[in-house]
């Protein structure tokens, strides 16, 4: 059979952590079919197209274990940012926050908090309620692969409400009948968002009792824990104690320590996931190889002042007590929300409007639109959340270099962008996280090995996914592959100008079908959802 690619002479990275090889690679019907290290078999059969890849590298494709797509992914389906950077595979419904399970009024509060991180198109055709709908929908045509996971959030807000109370637990039960059922239609596991309303007004007892369904039905749960601040450090503890006392698999995304009382303070964290992973508590992580964050500005108020969903929020704004309130606690107390840490007004900036009047903020501080306007810059927050109806993105300056090299160091450590594609500075990080893991913290920095940062961008993510024959380049695996250039792969976003295809990477093929080739995106489609299974992910 003649294959439908060759590749000549590729210093093959397999996914594995292994040196390098030089290799022919033969590719057809979507499978990798031979890695030939002597150079002479697989060239006897000859290959519709053949490329020459001495020089470069050819990778599995990149798995991209925490990415906000999942709108932009259906509305803006060429989907550059992700391929043009090599990642043919993101976990979609991160943060407790996504599109499935629904009712017609869940997705319509679910749009408007989080319009910041995937937009709110215009004519958007919302044709799904259940998780078998959302993947169904993938289904129909995407350019590289997705997963998903079940929000926590979501299945609160869609079974209790928008409202601060307790769950019954008739309530508790029914949330884990519907995270079953999206279990048993695809999804990977559970996601939450617990700095984020609904999902944060769960306790222990409520996420312990649905970790146990994620634990019995082997998937894994995601969360964006209760504090990324100051209260770090007891957040993280409690996700390893939730999952020591469920069996439920963990994997800690966006792993960072940020704000000021963590600077320095990385090995602490490692020193915490070694200690469970060394007592059997299945744990990983993920990061992004940037300082600063990115949310929605409304993400940085109280938990309170959200109770009854974003009408109510606004409504307390437009309060005067309510107002003093809750700027009282940002400004002084520190907020549950803003991780324990008073609001730094210097540190977040604008990255992202709704209403196009508001676009001159873009790419500026509260803090310094506070002083080029002679206000404080308490009311330009207040006002900019009611102006923009709540649908602001920001960029908050909070990292840590020392902190960021330590972590992505980790023997459990994986690649996730936390890409939001929208807005009109977004951060650079959605299109630019793999190239410059690549680039920055191997090439320039060497932090990471080449081989080691491919498999923690590979091979590794897809062991926690459980992947059937995908994440590696082996003979009968799936061809997701990734031809580079090691010696100028190249990160080109940056805070400035963001959307910036990256250099060095010529050919990304998704399932054998080139997304990418010579560095220009193609047309092609091949992309679809990705469930679990009784025996893995298909």
């Amino acid at each position: 059979m003649t294959a439908d690619w060759l590749f000549r002479d590729a210093l093959v990275l397999d996914g594995t952590g292994a040196p390098g090889v030089v290799a022919d690679v033969t590719v057809a019907d979507g499978r990798v079919t031979a890695v030939d290290e002597s150079r002479s078999d697989a060239r006897a059969g000859g290959a519709h197209r053949t490329v020459d890849a001495a020089g470069r590298a050819l990778t599995p494709g990149f798995i991209d274990m925490h990415a906000h797509s999942d709108v932009q992914i259906l509305a803006n389906p060429d989907h550059t940012a992700k391929v043009s950077q090599g990642v043919t595979l993101e976990v979609l419904g991160q943060d407790g926050l996504s599109f499935a399970p629904v009712d017609e009024r869940t997705r319509t509060a679910i749009r408007a908090q989080i319009a910041g991180w995937n937009d709110d198109p215009p004519g958007f055709a919302w044709d799904w309620e259940s998780v078998a709908g959302y993947l169904d929908r993938l289904d129909r045509g995407i350019a590289c692969h997705a997963a998903y996971l079940v929000p926590q959030g979501t299945l609160r807000h869609l079974v209790v409400g928008p409202d601060e109370r307790p769950a019954t637990p008739a309530e508790v039960a029914r949330m884990g009948e519907l995270l079953a059922q999206g279990m048993r239609e695809g999804a990977l596991g559970m996601s939450s968002g617990l700095t984020y309303t609904p999902g944060m007004y769960a306790d222990d007892d409520e996420l312990a009792a649905l970790l146990r369904v994620v634990a019995a039905h082997d998937g894994y749960y995601s969360p964006h824990h209760r504090s990324y601040g100051k209260g770090a450090l007891e957040a993280y503890a409690e996700m390893i104690d939730l999952a020591r006392a469920t069996g439920c698999a963990l994997h800690l995304t966006h792993a960072t320590m940020n704000f000021g009382p963590n600077k320095g303070r990385a090995g602490e964290l490692l020193d915490l996931i070694d200690g469970a992973l060394d007592d059997g508590v299945d744990v990983t992580l993920d990061t992004y190889p940037y300082l600063p964050g990115s949310t929605t500005l409304s993400a940085i108020l109280p938990s309170w002042s959200f109770s009854g969903g974003p009408d109510a929020l606004l409504a307390r704004l437009a309060d005067a007590a309510d107002r003093e309130r809750i700027l009282f606690e940002l400004e002084h107390v520190g907020t549950d929300g803003c991780h324990g840490c008073v609001a730094e007004w210097d540190t977040i900036e604008i990255s992202g409007v709704q209403h196009p009047e508001l676009e001159g903020r873009v790419g500026r501080t509260i803090a310094a639109i506070a002083r080029d306007e002679g206000r404080a810059p308490s009311d330009v927050f207040v006002d900019q959340l009611v102006a923009d109806r709540l649908g602001t993105t920001i960029l908050q300056h909070v990292g840590h270099e020392e902190n960021v090299r330590a972590i992505m160091q980790h023997r459990t450590h994986t690649g996730g962008s936390d890409a939001i594609l929208v807005g009109g500075r977004p951060h650079p990080r959605a299109w630019g996280t793999f190239p410059r893991y690549l680039a920055r913290y191997v090439r320039e920095l060497g932090v990471l090995t080449l081989e080691d940062c491919v498999h923690h961008l590979t091979g590794r993510p897809a062991a926690r996914l459980k992947l059937t024959g995908r994440g590696l380049v082996r003979p009968g695996y799936a061809a997701d592959l990734v031809l580079l250039d090691p010696d100028t792969v190249q990160d080109t976003a940056t805070f400035e100008n963001p959307r910036q295809q990256a250099a060095g990477i010529d050919l990304v093929l998704v399932d054998g079908v080139a997304v990418m080739d010579d560095g220009a995106r193609t047309d092609a489609l091949p992309g679809r959802a990705l469930r679990r299974t009784g025996s893995g992910t298909r």
